[in-house]
């Protein structure tokens, strides 16, 4: 099996300036070729200049007469020209979507983005029966805003938070889409900014539902041209949304069998396909929204910290942490508030938590705490602790949070479900208690 090189399926047309150009110089070469963005040149090292870079100047009121050399601008990878598809799977991950190609005299060749990537993979490589909504549940979500909101508040979202794109909802179905490219226009036609963003949308929105396949969600975003897939549900409410890179991921495991039964090529790439297995083993073991474990990844670890305990003659106990009120936030705040939640409290965890202690998020706005070598009463202190750090939480829009703690202490014979059980009871004390509050196995 033979594999395109990166010079077959890189773009030569690219709009490119010089590192001694002016802001505005770029901005303008931006606007006349119709880019989002324009790469930058510093003596055979690149970069890129990007409407979010033009969204941040403005809002820092820099001057357009200022130097690109004076801007701090992402710089690209490069690739030689020479490689092949594979050699650029190491770099998806990066949040920036291109590698710059280069000849051997490191000179500039093209640009390879997400899009020359996915048009070069055979969807009969693709994993058939892996499903979109399988990808979401591993908690990935999308900016998304409502129609009435202004136009003004959606650009300092998307400085805020680095989004390339935001989905504009009503009764949380999408109706409309706005990305960088639109930004462009907005800033070309120096539009009205005061006005709803449903005046400036692109509507109607292409949606695949969560049930299709990654053959039929590539195949999709190869013959509409799209950097991204929105995914609905069968009522068609927003479901999610997926990357090319993230659906390109999703194939690695798929092409790594396919490449091992081509023994002409596996000493090429056997090097290569070790790294990609241990990283997407991490992705298989982790939330993608807090970067702590996920279940599946816990319930292994629990075995061996069990077995640990039982051979060292060693105590273990275990806390279930349930923030209170969540659903609230999310009714309230929206779903992305409600996510920066959860992103604080697993951060405030993991800085109380030892290096030794195992967290997870169990589902939701629930979280699971293995102490090894931790006694009951050990664990209720800690809880103690990290409930009071819940209330330290400086959180966007959002007063104060509290989270209500259930705990039990492993005994030999236990499984981990009958651990959680009484954990959960004591949980539920908890919560029938007025929350806010620890209890243990003991009070139930």
């Amino acid at each position: 099996m033979k594999f395109p090189l990166i010079s077959d399926i890189a773009s030569t047309n690219v709009i490119s300036i010089d590192v001694n150009s002016s802001i505005s110089q770029a901005i303008d070469k931006m606007i006349t070729h119709e880019h989002r963005n324009v790469l930058v040149n510093n003596l055979n090292e690149y970069y890129i200049f990007t409407v979010l870079d033009v969204l941040n100047i403005q809002a820092a009121n820099i001057s357009l007469d200022t130097k690109l050399k004076d801007v701090n601008l992402s710089k690209i990878p490069t690739i030689n020209r020479e490689q092949n598809i594979l050699d650029t799977l190491e770099h998806l991950n990066d949040s920036i979507e291109y590698l710059c190609v280069i000849n051997r005299d490191k000179s500039l060749y093209g640009l390879v983005t997400h899009t020359d990537i996915t048009s070069n993979i055979d969807p009969d490589t693709l994993m058939d029966n892996f499903r979109l909504d399988d990808f979401l549940k591993l908690g990935r979500r999308v900016k998304w805003v409502n129609k009435n909101d202004t136009t003004l508040q959606l650009l300092d979202n998307m400085v805020s938070g680095s989004f390339d794109n935001v989905i504009v909802v009503e009764d949380r179905k999408p109706i409309g889409i706005l990305t960088t490219k639109d930004v462009m226009e907005l800033i070309k036609n120096r539009s009205d900014l005061s006005l709803s963003v449903s005046h400036y949308m692109s509507s109607p929105v292409d949606s695949i539902d969560k049930n299709a396949t990654i053959k039929e969600a590539l195949n999709f975003v190869k013959e509409k041209n799209y950097k991204r897939v929105v995914v609905v549900d069968s009522e068609g409410e927003l479901a999610g949304i997926i990357a090319q890179k993230e659906l390109i991921s999703l194939t690695y495991s798929r092409w790594a069998v396919l490449m091992k039964e081509y023994q002409s090529e596996l000493s090429e790439i056997n090097n290569m396909l070790e790294n990609k297995n241990r990283e997407y083993e991490v992705m298989a073991s982790t939330d993608s929204l807090t970067g702590l474990y996920n279940r599946h990844k816990f319930s292994e670890l629990y075995l061996s910290s069990y077995t640990s305990m039982i051979q060292r003659n060693a105590k273990m106990s275990l806390i279930i942490v349930d923030i209170d009120f969540f659903k609230k936030v999310n009714d309230t705040y929206g779903h992305n508030v409600g996510d920066k939640v959860l992103i604080q409290v697993a951060h405030s965890l993991i800085r109380t938590l030892r290096h030794i202690d195992i967290v997870c998020r169990w589902g939701g706005e629930e979280f699971v705490v293995l102490l090894p070598t931790a006694t009951l009463e050990n664990a209720t202190l800690l809880s103690q602790k990290l409930r009071e750090n819940m209330h330290h939480l400086d959180i966007d829009k959002i007063d104060a949070i509290s989270a209500s703690f259930g705990v039990s202490e492993v005994k030999e014979g236990d499984s981990m479900q009958d651990v959680i059980d009484r954990a959960d009871k004591a949980l539920y004390l908890a919560k029938d208690s007025g929350r806010d509050c620890v209890k243990t196995e003991l009070d139930t």
